[in-house]
């Protein structure tokens, strides 16, 4: 798979994470490749049970034991961080990557007031005082929309309701100017109006700030307001990736096809949304071939027997034996 565009922020290369077990070692994510350039948002999209949150935690070094990195490198910025000891990624998570999870009360500490975890954060990864600090703590909440931020700098998260806590958990995010946002799901605990103005706060700070950010979600109409690129995976591979309007457009993979089928649109009457027949397999019963076959519409022999490579331009590849050099796209 070739990238897509030279000015890398992170590559990801070949990735592989396995999982060892009694019964043998499960295969989580299986050659997972792709690029994220500088003040660029690439969404990830697919299933629950697809990868999308076990990548981005491979990406900021929080695989759970007995998980593990297999296969593959993964480099930030050209430094190749998937072999940093827990010291080294502790570092660099929140000054070069920061995270956004989809409960803000997983990210907040509810015993302590915004201030001192902002400030917290803040003096660890900045040359700050602690007065210093602070002041910009509250540019930052302002900055988030957050009202009144001399009253509600000193509050505690539980006098927030979720959307203002996930505001200060986007301004915790972007304290020390990282690089990379890891967002997983950052939307999905919010109310449907809530959650637009997340979408369009974290795109716009994203902007204003040039930060790379790798938003992970179910949603492929997030990823239609918020993204530049889209990669779709399905069962630990990446099947699909290119521009947002060329991926909704011009769907390729039959998965994409279906996710795609399963959004309703505005002014379009249609009698019932595409259902995508069966269920995303189990980490212990991945099929031969393409992964996807035995729910595929258009499957031929070939995909029970071989795993497609990636077809397409470098902008928009698939991998789907229907796209393969023997085949009419």
């Amino acid at each position: 798979m070739q990238s897509y565009a030279s000015a890398k922020l992170l590559s990801v290369r070949n990735l592989r994470v396995e999982f060892p077990t009694r019964r043998g070692t499960l295969v989580a994510l299986d050659n997972v490749s792709f690029d994220i350039t500088e003040g660029e948002i690439l969404g990830v999209v697919g299933e629950s049970g697809a990868g999308k949150s076990l990548t981005g935690n491979a990406v900021i070094g929080l695989i759970a034991e007995p998980g593990r990195i297999a296969g593959g490198e993964i480099r930030l910025s050209g430094k190749r961080i998937d072999t940093y000891s827990d010291d080294e990624m502790r570092r660099i998570r929140g000054r070069e990557i920061g995270a956004i999870f989809q409960d803000p009360m997983t990210s907040l500490d509810p015993l302590l007031s915004i201030s001192d975890q902002l400030v917290e954060t803040l003096t660890t990864h900045l040359d700050l005082t602690k007065n210093q600090a602070r002041q910009r703590a509250q540019e930052l909440l302002k900055e988030v929309g957050i009202q009144a931020v001399e009253e509600r700098i000193d509050s505690y998260p539980h006098e927030f309701s979720g959307g203002m806590r996930q505001r200060v958990v986007i301004a915790l995010a972007l304290a020390a100017n990282p690089k990379l946002i890891i967002a997983d799901e950052p939307t999905t605990a919010l109310d449907v109006s809530i959650q637009a103005q997340i979408v369009a706060l974290l795109k716009r700070l994203c902007r204003e700030h040039n930060t790379s950010v790798m938003l992970i979600t179910h949603d492929m109409g997030v990823v239609a307001q918020t993204a530049d690129r889209v990669a779709v995976m399905y069962a630990g591979k990446l099947v699909e990736i290119g521009p947002v309007e060329a991926v909704i457009r011009d769907a390729r993979h039959p998965y994409t096809h279906g996710l795609m089928g399963a959004i309703p649109q505005l002014g379009k009457k249609t009698r019932r949304l595409t259902q995508i027949e069966g269920a995303m397999p189990r980490l212990s019963a991945i099929p031969d071939g393409c992964s996807f076959h035995p729910r595929c519409p258009k499957v031929m022999q070939r995909c029970s027997e071989q795993v497609p490579p990636f077809f397409g331009d470098r902008d928009h590849e698939v991998a789907c034996w229907l796209f393969g050099e023997d085949s009419a796209p």
